[in-house]
C-alpha cells in the first residue's frame, strides 16, 4: 500500500512538472535536426506560421497555446508589431504612391481588428480557444463598444488629409450598419467614402470572394486602389488586388 502511494505521488509530481513553464511538446519532442521544442517555442512558431499563412482554416487556437496567444494579444509586442505595419504603410504612402488627386485615389480598410478591436470580446471568451459563437460575437458588436486601434486611426486620418477616398469593406452583416457607424464615429473615425457590408445577396460567397467583388466594383468605377489594410488574408487576397497590401497581426481566429 505504501509503495503504491509513493508511486502515485511520483506520477503526480511528474505531471505537475509537465504543466510548468518549461513543459515541452510531447515530453521534449525532438525534431529531425535534434532541436528540443518547448511550449513557448511551439506556440510562437504556431503564431508566426498563422501570420505567414502556412497555417490556415483553424477553428480554435491550440489548447496548449491559448494562454500564450492571450498574452501576446494584450502585450506591448502586439502593439509594436501592429505599429510597424502602419509605419510601412506610411513609408509607402510617402515614397511610392503617385496620387493623382483627381478623386479616384482609394484605400480600403477592414474593420474588425483593423480599425476596431475585438480583443475585449475574445478576452472574455477564451482568447480563441473556444469555437466561435457567431451569435454571441454579433451581439457584442451590436453594442458598439469596440475600442479604437490608435495606430490605424492615425493612418486613416493621414489618408483623409491627402484626399484619398477611404472605403471600409467588412464581412459584418448589413444588420450591424447602424451600430458599426456609431462605434466608428464614437472612437474618432469619420469622413470615409463608403461602408460596404455583407447583405442577403452575399450569403453564398465566402469572405474573400465578397471582398474581391467589392474591389471589382470600385475599379469598375475608375478608382485606383493604392492599398488595403486588414488583419485577415481573406481581406487582401483575390483579384483585383491593390497596388500594395498590409496585414496586421491576428492569431486569434481565421476568416476564409
Amino acid at each position: 500500500m505504501a509503495r503504491n502511494l509513493v508511486f502515485c505521488l511520483a506520477i503526480c509530481g511528474w505531471l505537475l512538472g509537465c504543466s510548468s513553464a518549461d513543459w515541452n511538446i510531447l515530453n521534449q519532442k525532438k525534431t529531425k535536426h535534434g532541436l528540443q521544442i518547448t511550449l513557448r517555442n511551439y506556440c510562437e512558431s504556431w503564431r508566426m506560421n498563422v501570420e505567414l499563412h502556412n497555417i490556415k482554416d483553424f477553428e480554435v487556437v491550440p489548447e496548449e497555446c491559448v494562454q500564450y496567444i492571450g498574452k501576446y494579444m494584450t502585450s506591448t509586442q502586439y502593439k509594436v508589431d501592429s505599429q510597424t505595419t502602419i509605419d510601412e504603410s506610411t513609408v509607402y504612402l510617402a515614397t511610392s504612391c503617385g496620387l493623382k488627386k483627381d478623386g479616384k485615389d482609394a484605400w480600403i480598410f477592414d474593420i474588425d481588428d483593423t480599425l476596431l478591436s475585438t480583443v475585449p470580446y475574445y478576452k472574455k471568451n477564451g482568447f480563441g480557444g473556444n469555437k466561435l459563437n457567431s451569435t454571441s460575437l454579433q451581439e457584442w458588436k451590436n453594442r458598439g463598444k469596440a475600442p479604437v486601434l490608435d495606430y490605424s486611426l492615425r493612418l486613416f486620418n493621414d489618408l483623409k488629409g491627402l484626399g484619398v477616398k477611404i472605403f471600409l469593406v467588412s464581412s459584418r452583416n448589413e444588420c450591424l450598419r447602424s451600430a458599426t457607424i456609431d462605434n466608428l464615429v464614437d472612437v474618432g473615425y469619420h469622413g470615409w467614402t463608403n461602408l460596404i457590408l455583407r447583405d442577403s445577396d452575399d450569403e453564398g460567397k465566402d469572405v474573400q470572394q465578397f471582398k474581391a467583388d467589392a474591389r471589382k466594383q470600385l475599379t469598375n468605377k475608375g478608382y485606383r486602389i493604392w492599398g488595403i489594410l486588414g488583419d485577415q488574408w481573406s481581406s487582401i487576397e483575390g483579384l483585383p488586388s491593390a497596388k500594395r497590401t498590409f496585414k496586421l497581426p491576428n492569431p486569434l481566429y481565421y476568416v476564409a
